[in-house]
């Protein structure tokens, strides 16, 4: 083996070339920062420290970028690695270093006698990483957490086996954030009380948003309803636009049959964000919440 020498890569800087290699980066910089992550932590937990993702995530893309001027592949921490080196007692930079350091020398000098190891050898090794990296006590967990967690574990499971660990994190995100707006929709509860004065409040429990607005618009009977509706939010929280958009559209049909709708308990926010209802909010500055509507425009 050699020392490897400057060059810059060879690279055509066209539009076509740069789409070509984009998706490839993106995987294979994702899948290296996530497993850097999940290295980090995992050292944080066995040895009860801190460590600073942020500068971890900055020193692997600036070792990649010089790697590549000198002819090098891209890498990143791994786990298997990681759990060697802190079970063998690595606590600190220094044993990152000495781990450089050797490979270095194996690379230069030793390569005949690494060369001897069987593979079988190496694939034994991998196994006790594997078995000292599982975490077993994750089994006693199944019938203890929710249904969905476990799902979401086993998908992410399934679709790194198959794909890579960039995918299925992705597609973990995903499926944890459906599942999440499922279960927060299913929390808006809607009470109605009818008042001596001839009007009818609606009282809003639970958060408003994309989920929940279809069952939002389902429990208003706007034809049946006395001339003055109240709907009060106090209880409840207006998150993003399609929230405004279902309130907007529940003011137009009280409108069209004639009908007064006041809306009370709302932030500044979504008052000035309402379209057509606007100007049916009633402003009490002592008891309105305050709080900002993930919206697309400000």
């Amino acid at each position: 083996g050699g020392l490897p020498s400057f060059h810059i890569p060879d690279f055509p800087l066209t539009w076509d070339a740069f789409m070509t290699v984009l998706p490839y980066s993106v995987v294979l910089a994702g899948v290296g920062l996530i497993e850097s992550l999940l290295s980090l932590q995992l050292v944080d937990d066995v040895t009860e420290t801190r460590g600073q993702p942020n500068r971890e995530c900055v020193a692997q893309g600036v070792g990649n970028i010089t790697c590549g001027l000198f002819g090098g592949m891209g890498g990143c921490a791994m786990v298997g690695q990681t759990i060697i080196n802190v079970e063998s007692g690595g606590r600190g930079r220094l044993s990152g270093m000495a781990a450089g350091g050797f490979l270095l020398l194996f690379i230069l000098f030793l390569a005949p006698l690494i060369e001897q190891i069987p593979l079988a050898t190496l694939v034994g090794i991998m196994f006790m990483v594997v078995i000292g990296t599982f975490e077993f006590g994750s089994l006693r967990l199944f019938g203890r957490v929710p249904k969905q967690d476990i799902i979401v574990g086993l998908l992410v499971a399934t679709v790194t086996v198959f794909t890579d660990l960039a995918v299925a994190v992705i597609t973990g995100v995903i499926v944890s954030a459906l599942v999440f707006a499922w279960e927060h929709a299913r929390e808006l509860r809607i009470s109605t009380e009818s008042l001596s004065e001839g009007q009818k409040i609606y009282r809003i429990q639970g958060p408003l948003f994309f989920a929940s607005t279809a069952k939002f618009a389902e429990a208003f009977d706007f034809r049946n309803d006395p001339a003055e509706v109240i709907l009060d939010f106090a209880q409840s929280k207006v998150v993003d636009h399609s929230a405004l958009e279902a309130i907007d559209n529940l003011a137009e049909k009280y409108r069209n049959v004639g009908k007064t709708l006041h809306l009370r308990h709302l932030s500044f926010e979504c008052r000035t964000l309402l379209k057509k209802a606007g100007d049916l909010v009633e402003v009490n500055i002592k008891e309105d919440p305050l709080y900002h509507v993930a919206d697309e425009v400000r």
